[in-house]
């Protein structure tokens, strides 16, 4: 029978749903709460969250409770709250609480990790490249170690993070816009690098350089004299010259070490301080950003680049001492190891046999093919024009340094590059040296030599963005400290730059985390010590200098760096020789760039001085430790 609920009854099941209607707004504009977290946090490193509040909310009363204690937001921008300077006292996952009058309106979690623990990746990537003398491994293993701390070291996470560096990081490696243009370009230099050496080319630049490079001393100074004219960007550079050299530096028996060195040692110094290059838009935009936020000094952000190179004793030395080695005959360590064999007539080592692919045999003209010069150097010109002509083309503003420091570098080495193959080809079908079919045949086969370098690359990008997740470089400043003396303030900041670029295999990554720290921890220490004024600007000159000249130090060392890899795939050398002969130069060199340059500059000295006393004792100190070659004239083209 039918049941009629009594007044009783109802009056409360209305009331409940009037409140439940009622409470359908409020409920509703809990969704509008959305957290940007990091990813995973660093015990007792500070770092900044935002929560996304209805657009009507003013902000008022919100508090954020993270492992219990409670933040007030530092600034309102739009309807997002900023919280800066965070910090986490414990590891785990961690409860993380929006609060409103006291009250929880939202709730995550936010994941804390020991500091160290951060550096772990990149440096068992390193012990592992320099162990097993292979790099693409050690990437691997570095960037799956990365991942798994993510997941918080858990036995479900080890095989799951597996999948995740493939599907994951190595997926967003290669979406980068930027890293797909590197490996574009690179590709297609590859290609043109591929047909000039089959239409004769190369050979015919090779017959020409040999007739001045009659001598390793000779072909050495050619390397680093091509090296210093290619000034325009890193990447390009190393490509060119690794491959233009081989053949004459082989044929005079330098070592592969040696010519990757040179490669090596002269792209990133001079990219770095050259007035118009691809780098110099990059630091500059950096430094202007880094600049804004402080009020009390207004330079203009180009001009300060200008002053900040005197002081960067790093590239500048490094580039003298590459001339220094090339012309005195002389060399230590196991690079003078590598060139005893070489004139002995093993220029690679026995172990970089593999290097030589079969795509590069492939290459070889033949005999019919007529080895004219022009064929190699006009589509190398080219590229050098379009470079500049590109930069030109892409940039913004009212003077000549304006429009080059505003260019999109990436767009102008892709245009360069394919207008590079277009010369090559059309220079070498018009000719009737080869036809379409193998004129395509040798671009493709000097493409497939660049294949493993970019791998490589790609697994280092994949490392370096998981370094940046896990907070390796923040984890790095943190050991600056806070009471560091006005003259230590450009050493520091070397050490930290050199470490976070060893570290992370990337000087631009090294830069663009570094110079938005530094500037202002700078500015910090000098107005902390009543020092923020022009007198005192030296600091900040040095200061800037050090983080550019410590990211190319470290790129120089770090076996996971790219223009390094870059450097010993272009140059056919095992990229673990380039790495080990290569690193007591650099230390050499960086060890005089501090002590007798910027050290001393820190506390007062004038920097032409500290660079004119550097490099006198740079010299000193390679005559004492090195020792002379085996003589040239025993090796005559």
């Amino acid at each position: 029978r039918r049941v009629t609920p009594s007044l009783g009854v109802m009056i409360p099941r209305i009331l409940c749903l009037i409140g439940l209607l009622a409470a359908l707004p409020t409920l509703a504009d809990t969704d509008v709460f959305e957290f940007e977290l990091p990813q995973i946090v660093l015990k007792e490193i500070p770092f900044t969250a935002q929560v996304q509040l209805a657009p009507s909310s003013d902000g008022a009363g919100f508090e954020l409770e993270v492992g219990g204690q409670r933040y007030k937001p530092d600034e309102l921008e739009g309807s997002t709250l900023v919280f800066h300077g965070l910090t986490i006292a414990e590891t785990g996952l961690l409860p993380v609480r929006l609060m409103h009058d006291d009250m929880a309106i939202a709730q995550t979690e936010l994941r804390s990790m020991a500091a160290w623990l951060s550096i772990l990746p990149p440096m068992l990537g390193i012990l592992v490249a320099l162990f097993l003398r292979s790099v693409i491994p050690a990437l691997f293993l570095g960037a799956w170690v990365g991942a798994w701390l993510l997941t918080g070291l858990s036995l479900s996470g080890l095989g799951s993070s597996l999948l995740a560096v493939f599907d994951d990081h190595v997926r967003n490696s290669l979406a980068d816009p930027d890293h797909a243009a590197i490996i574009m370009f690179s590709l297609m230099i590859g290609g043109m690098v591929g047909i000039i050496f089959k239409n004769g080319g190369m050979d015919g630049v090779v017959a020409h350089a040999v007739r001045w490079a009659k001598t390793p001393r000779q072909g050495q100074l050619a390397t680093a004299g091509l090296g210093t004219v290619l000034f325009f960007d890193d990447y390009s550079n190393t490509l060119v010259v690794g491959n233009a050299m081989r053949p004459v530096t082989d044929r005079l028996q330098i070592s592969r070490e040696k010519l990757a060195f040179l490669v090596d040692a002269t792209a990133a110094p001079i990219a770095c301080i050259a007035l118009i290059t691809t780098w110099v838009g990059y630091e500059v935009g950096l430094i202007d950003a880094a600049l804004r936020n402080l009020t009390a000094f207004n330079e203009p952000a180009y001009f300060v680049y200008i002053k900040t190179i005197g002081y960067s004793f790093y590239p500048l030395l490094m580039l003298l001492f590459v001339y220094l080695i090339a012309a005195s005959k002389r060399d230590f360590g196991p690079m003078a190891k590598a060139e005893e064999r070489a004139r002995a007539g093993q220029t690679a080592a026995a172990d970089s046999e593999h290097m030589e692919m079969s795509e590069a045999r492939d290459l070889r003209p033949d005999d019919s093919v007529p080895c004219r010069a022009l064929n190699g150097i006009i589509p190398v010109i080219v590229l050098i024009v379009g470079v500049a002509l590109g930069l030109y083309a892409t940039g913004e503003g009212e003077t000549f340094l304006d429009i080059i420091g505003s260019a999109d570098p990436y767009k102008a080495l892709m245009w360069s590059s394919l207008i590079a193959v277009m010369v090559a080809s059309a220079l070498t079908m018009a000719q009737g040296i080869l036809t379409l079919e193998q004129t395509v045949m040798a671009w493709y086969a000097g493409m497939k030599m660049m294949f493993l370098a970019m791998i490589v690359l790609v697994l280092a990008w994949a490392l370096a963005s998981l370094t940046e997740i896990l907070h390796t470089a923040d984890f790095l400043v943190s050991i600056l400290g806070d009471a560091i003396p006005i003259g230590l303030v450009p050493f520091s900041v070397f050490l930290i730059a050199a470490l976070t670029a060893f570290s992370t295999g990337t000087s631009w990554g090294a830069m663009g985390i570094l110079i938005p720290v530094v500037v202002p921890l700078t500015w910090a220490i000098l107005e902390a010590n009543s020092a923020a004024d022009p007198a005192h600007y030296h600091i900040m000159y040095s200061a800037i200098a050090c983080v550019l000249s410590g990211a190319v130090w470290g790129d120089h060392c770090s076996p996971i760096s790219d223009t390094t890899i870059l450097s010993s795939m272009s140059s056919r050398c095992n990229h673990i020789d380039h790495v080990t002969t290569q690193m007591p130069y650099a230390l050499v060199v960086g060890t005089v760039a501090l002590l007798v340059g910027t050290i001393p500059v820190g506390f007062g000295m004038p920097w032409w001085l500290g660079l004119m006393i550097s490099a006198t004792a740079l010299g000193a100190l390679f005559f004492a430790i090195s020792r002379v070659a085996p003589a040239d004239e025993a090796v005559s083209a």
